[in-house]
């Protein structure tokens, strides 16, 4: 059965809860602008910190430089986002030439691996000023808070744009969205609105979902849709009906015109999704035979010139979902080498994976950072956290940027995905932010705030607990705003998805980790004017 909405029902992917320790944090400060050390793991020989540096001040911050010693016992072995030096156990931190400046109350992170225990830096100052007000700060065990960017401000900060030169990606920030071949039926979504709400001159690159694997193969998802259904002149990209006699029909020739009006934009076949993932685990015993088959149908001379790459959306590798895969750690870059290989190297070759950044979660269970050298970009898929799944609650925002103060699963949230690609090797400018066009509910809800308790899923249009954003900004608008998203309360049902504000303080986030761009699900939960697609492309600059 296709599902309206692509995602898991994270009861299915959830099998443990993992509860991590509350993180360690040192803070410093000079002035206004706060610097502050956070453990985000320690194992005994070897440990990860996260830095920020938050401007507290009126004016924006332009550039920083971090000094600070490291106590006996204690090197950093590696860092990102940063731009790291040392002598001895004196290190140094400055701005990476891509990182915009720190707007008034908004912040930045970069973050650092190191050898032996955690323990907290000596000595710091930032920009030249004592950052204790010229004592050393203390070097006994720290105060057991919450960092200050785990709970961000309810107003996003303001979007500082990257730099026009010296860019972290050449290629530019990706903006990266999927077509559903099923919204062609009951939600009446065409590739023609793609061009007609303003999206095909903002998007850099749509994802077609889904093909199917099965057998080990790749296979056609649905023929009618893809390449059989006949448009009329109204309804077809560029005023002109198809015929019964022409060879190519459906949303792959649509995707053609849309590509001929566009010239800029690239089209990848993703295959997999939620329902068609088990078959990767046959799949990953002859990653050649199938990279073979998915060859031979995304270049078929029918429609070889619609596609530009071939997508893996394989939830999850080495772990349940739907079903459960026990391939192994190395069988997703196994598959996606064999992909490499046969599709060459100026094809496009991308994955959408799990966000699931708890400790021993699903990142964990496959090496993803070993598959990248052969990807052109990783989508961890940063949403569909909490819903309704659950159905009496916490009610909780389904796609947060951050952790905050009782959130249901430590490492849900967009930031510990990012960060823990990142500690593994997996360079920033190959990651997608990725930002849902939709939002998820409870109804039986009392409480306006989140962590309220509920009876079950809110009504949705096309499935209980989900429904898009261009409904919700009319029937329940936004509310509040916690960690980066926002939420609703209207009656009993409460509602959390992203808003054009929210989005822009995710771009910002974005940004400032050096990010490749961002990608989304998907382009008919979208206003008729392209709004939310709008603030991603403002949001990047």
């Amino acid at each position: 059965m296709k599902r309206s909405l692509r995602r898991a029902l994270w009861a299915g992917a959830v099998v443990a809860v993992t509860v991590a320790a509350v993180p360690v944090t040192t803070a410093f400060g000079a002035g206004t602008v706060t610097t502050t050390f956070t453990k985000a793991q320690d194992w005994g020989t070897g440990h990860e910190t996260r830095v920020t540096v938050t401007n507290g001040s009126s004016a924006t911050v332009t550039t920083w430089r971090i000094e600070f010693d490291l106590p006996s016992g204690t090197t950093i072995s590696s860092a990102w986002d940063a731009d790291v030096t040392s002598s001895g156990n004196h290190y140094v931190a400055v701005k990476k030439s891509w990182a915009g400046g720190i707007a008034p109350g908004a912040s930045f992170s970069w973050g650092y691996n190191g050898s032996g225990a955690y323990k907290a830096p000596l000595n710091c100052t930032i920009n030249g000023a004592a950052c204790g007000g010229g004592t050393t700060p203390p070097t006994t065990t720290p105060p057991t808070t919450t960092p200050p960017t785990t709970t961000p401000p309810t107003t996003p900060p303001p979007t500082t744009p990257p730099p026009t030169t010296n860019p972290p990606n050449p290629g530019g920030k990706k903006i990266v969205g999927y077509f559903a071949e099923w919204g062609v039926y009951g939600r009446n979504y065409h590739v023609k609105n793609i061009q007609t709400s303003g999206s095909a001159a903002k998007l850099t690159h749509i994802l077609y979902a889904f093909g199917n694997t099965t057998g080990g193969r790749c296979a056609i998802g649905d023929s009618y849709a893809d390449y059989e259904k006949a448009y009329t002149a109204a309804e077809s990209v560029d005023g002109v009906a198809d015929t019964w006699d022409q060879p190519l029909r459906g949303s792959f020739n649509q995707l053609r015109k849309l590509k001929q009006l566009n010239p800029h934009l690239k089209v990848i076949w993703s295959f997999g999704g939620w329902t068609w993932s088990g078959g990767f685990t046959q799949a990953a015993q002859n990653p050649a035979a199938f990279a073979e088959s998915c060859y031979n149908l995304v270049e078929d001379p029918r429609w070889a010139d619609v596609f530009d790459g071939i997508d893996v959306d394989w939830e999850y590798p080495n772990a349940c979902g739907l079903s459960c895969d026990s391939s192994g750690p190395n069988a997703f870059k196994n598959v996606i080498s064999a992909l490499r290989s046969k599709f060459g190297s100026s094809a496009l070759v991308t994955a959408a994976i799990t966000a699931d950044g708890s400790n021993g979660g699903k990142i964990d269970a496959t090496d993803y950072a070993g598959a990248i050298g052969n990807l052109n970009w990783l989508m961890p898929m940063t949403y569909d956290y909490f819903g309704a799944f659950a159905a009496q609650g916490p009610t909780a925002p389904h796609s947060p940027l951050t952790s905050y103060t009782g959130i249901p699963q430590q490492g849900f949230n967009s930031d510990a995905a990012i960060q823990k690609l990142k500690s593994k090797g997996v360079p920033a400018n190959k990651l997608l932010l990725g930002i849902g066009f939709y939002g998820r509910g409870w109804t039986g809800v009392t409480q306006a705030a989140p962590g309220g308790s509920a009876t079950g899923a809110a009504p949705g249009t096309y499935e209980a607990g989900i429904e898009d954003y261009k409904v919700l900004k009319n029937t329940c608008p936004a509310t509040g705003a916690i960690a980066g998203t926002a939420y609703a309360k209207c009656g009993s049902n409460w509602w959390s998805y992203d808003t054009p504000s929210t989005i822009n303080g995710k771009m910002t986030y974005a940004n400032n980790q050096g990010l490749g761009g961002a990608f989304f699900w998907e382009l008919s939960g979208d206003t008729s004017n392209g709004e939310l697609i709008g603030a991603i492309k403002g949001g990047l600059g």
